[in-house]
């Protein structure tokens, strides 16, 4: 099927150029875009170095852990303070048992770890007893429900050998599992975990994918994704995640996706949305001129985007 041609948003000198995403033209060169298909390759490993840090603050807090949690806590913490050779000693069934909880204190840690090598500690402390192995493994256990703990406790660790893997139980006959994969893709992150979701973009409902985008992606694939989309429904689904982020960096961007009518009026719509969600107020005469538009779905998706902002801005104050 021919695809429709969308507009190309490139800066002066390419994407290496765009070094500050105010001066980014609103009026794209229209170009025909080449499909991508992110399964059909193997990219190569993800740098965590690159994805943005998504939880800060202190550590969760709530009802009591159980004794096999604290108990990873403790190794982790250790782990992270220098102590060397710091294993796990428990077996993958274990942890299977209790994916929430273990899940839970392996993104504490993450966050608790300030750089790429704090981040390797955690995962060593896996690593060297040999249950991430186990774990990837369990990721095709006959089992629903060991796979759907396979998946959360992978995504937890950021096994970048688990997302070929999570991306196949995308297929799972169960829901549950299907479900439980994508947002696996999405606590993972990097460049592979983003192919795969942007690869299901026909399969998978808009927001649900663009929740797990706005997860995934760094701000240069959400920015390679918005420049080059590959369909009209994932020009959407990126449009989307941007809102989800609050990323204020390119509000200039989205207001020239909204304005530019060679746009689809799906993809300026969903700008609207987005701009609505990041309730920049420097973009709030720029979408009231869009309330004044000629196609009506822009003009809805204008106004909510309207309410917003006057909801918002009578509450804060403008800044």
């Amino acid at each position: 099927m021919r695809r429709s041609p969308l507009p190309r948003l490139l800066a002066p000198g390419g994407l290496a150029g765009a070094q500050n995403i105010d001066n980014v033209p609103t009026s794209p060169q229209i170009d025909t875009l080449h499909h991508s298909n992110g399964l059909g390759s193997k990219p190569p490993n993800d740098s965590e170095s690159e994805r943005p840090t998504r939880r800060s603050g202190p550590a969760r807090t709530g009802a009591p852990r159980s004794r096999l949690a604290s108990r990873v806590e403790r190794v982790l913490s250790t782990a992270l303070s220098g102590e060397p050779r710091t294993a796990l000693n428990v077996k993958a069934s274990e942890l299977l048992a209790e994916a929430g909880p273990v899940a839970e204190v392996i993104s504490a840690a993450f966050d608790q770890a300030s750089d790429l090598s704090g981040h390797l500690l955690v995962t060593r402390s896996f690593g060297s007893s040999g249950l991430d192995a186990e774990l990837v493994n369990s990721l095709i256990s006959h089992d629903p429900d060991i796979r759907i703990a396979a998946a959360q406790l992978c995504a937890a660790l950021r096994l970048t050998d688990a997302v070929p893997w999570l991306g196949d139980l995308m297929e799972d006959p169960d829901p549950r599992v299907r479900d439980a994969a994508i947002r696996a893709l999405g606590r993972s992150g990097g460049h592979r975990a983003v192919d795969i979701l942007m690869a299901a973009v026909d399969r998978v409902r808009q927001y649900r994918l663009a929740i797990e985008l706005s997860r995934a992606a760094t701000d240069l694939d959400m920015e390679m994704l918005i420049r080059k989309p590959t369909t009209i429904q994932a020009a959407v689904v990126a449009v989307l995640a941007c809102g989800l982020r609050k990323d204020r960096l390119r509000t200039n961007l989205l207001l020239g996706i909204a304005h530019d009518r060679r746009w689809p009026a799906d993809v300026r719509v969903a700008a609207c949305r987005a701009l609505g969600m990041i309730c920049d107020p420097g973009t709030a005469v720029g979408i009231r001129g869009l309330m004044a538009d000629p196609e009506p779905s822009v003009q809805e998706a204008a106004g909510k985007a309207n309410r917003r902002f006057e909801r918002t801005l009578g509450t804060q104050g403008p800044s």
